[in-house]
């Protein structure tokens, strides 16, 4: 390489045209490729003057020195390889092409999700209200009919608890409540006996009562008889209260019948509203307490996302304010939905005396919730726990950007 920086360093001081020739020759000499060992030893063999070069007076003496350094294989010059200068260039071209249209995306992006004046967001997850499936009483799980992300229906048998014991109480009530109906019909024959007996003694009564009035009979007999009339009475009276003794016995046991029936249903766990089993707690055979949790479904018609919004944007919001959903996994479609409830209080404890500032600061829950009418309509796409951005249009005169009327895929 110091060679040939000489070597341009001469031909700077000398006219160009009569070293055009040796300056080709240079170069081609430096752009052959190296030489083996055995050609090496081959040109050292060689008498010296086919190895020495011509003298050239018109030749400088640092041209000739380099030039025998590149016939003399014991002096090979360094391999030169021109550089080129425009290497990089498409690469730099493709970087420059590059960083344009990522600006570009960037600038559209920054446009596409700016808002107008009257709409704000808030970010959130979609929720759902959980409801646990629990025993009414303490028992052994005999039956498990779902599993986990199994969609259910409003009064859909989930379990069974075990009822062998309620079961044989009931028969004891049902045995109980006929021989109450058995009573009831034997309170009733007598007091209809009573009343018979009633009726004949009110009969002699009226009849010695009328002999006596004629002069028939005497006074004494018409005691006797109203004495008979008397008890008959009392006998009808306790015979009738009998008959409603029985009745009410008998209504205690059809009550307790009843009483063990349902309790026999409740130990059939039933969904109560339209959902999906979330998690499933007790496994069959386990003993559990009452209250005991066996599922937990999540309630596919009350669906909701919970955001915070500053005092400004929390103030200007109203329940029932439009809004719009658009979550992370499903950036194309913009779900119709309401604002249902606002906190009255901030979510932070402030000060007794607030700046501009602190004001500010506080934030305030706003839930939105979706139409349970879209929810039945989409049962089987509602999923818990997503999250996304909530769009609320604090100004109904202002219009929806395009991005947040598609629907596309509901």
């Amino acid at each position: 390489m110091a060679g040939i920086l000489s070597t341009a360093a001469t031909l700077l001081e000398h006219p160009p045209w009569r070293l055009i020739s040796r300056r080709h020759e240079l170069l081609r000499t430096c752009h052959e490729p190296e030489r083996t060992v055995q050609q090496t030893i081959d040109d050292q063999r060689r008498p010296a003057q086919d190895t020495a070069p011509a003298s050239n007076p018109e030749i400088p003496a640092e041209v000739a020195v380099v030039t025998a350094g590149a016939a003399n294989p014991s002096t090979l010059p360094v391999p030169y390889r021109r550089r080129n200068r425009w290497r990089w260039t498409p690469v730099a071209a493709a970087l420059a092409v590059f960083a344009l249209a990522a600006g570009g995306v960037y600038w559209w992006r920054q446009n596409e999700a700016k808002l107008p004046a009257g709409i704000v967001q808030g970010n959130g997850r979609i929720e759902a209200d959980e409801i646990d499936i629990s025993t009414k009483f303490a028992g052994r799980l005999a039956q498990l009919l779902v599993q986990e992300g199994d969609m259910l229906s409003a009064g859909q048998v989930v379990a069974r608890m075990d009822t062998r014991d309620l079961e044989t109480s009931l028969m004891r009530a049902e045995a109980q409540l006929q021989q109450a109906h058995k009573a009831v019909d034997e309170a009733r024959a007598a007091e209809e006996q009573q009343r018979s007996q009633h009726a004949f003694a009110k009969q002699q009564f009226d009849r010695t009562t009328y002999l006596v009035q004629r002069g028939n009979a005497t006074q004494e007999l018409l005691d006797q008889r109203q004495q008979q009339l008397d008890v008959s009475l009392a006998a009808l009276t306790a015979a009738t209260a009998r008959v409603a003794q029985a009745e009410h016995a008998l209504a205690a046991a059809q009550h307790e019948v009843d009483l063990y029936k349902v309790n026999i249903a409740d130990n059939s766990l039933v969904a109560p509203r339209d959902g999906r089993v979330q998690y499933r707690i007790a496994n069959i055979g386990e003993v559990l307490p009452a209250g005991g949790k066996v599922i937990t479904m999540i309630d596919i018609m009350s669906v909701y996302m919970d955001i915070y919004l500053p005092t400004l944007e929390a103030g200007r919001a109203k329940v029932g304010t439009d809004a719009r959903i658009v979550l992370d996994a499903y950036p194309a479609i913009a779900i119709p939905a309401k604002v249902s409830f606002i906190a009255v209080q901030s979510q932070f404890t402030p000060k007794t005396v607030e700046t501009q500032t602190e004001r500010d600061r506080l934030m305030f829950r706003i839930r939105v919730r979706i139409d349970p009418g879209l929810l039945q309509a989409h049962a089987q796409a509602v999923r818990s726990g997503l999250p996304g951005v909530a769009y609320l249009q604090l100004d109904p005169n202002v219009p929806w950007p395009a991005r947040l009327q598609q629907m596309t895929g509901l």
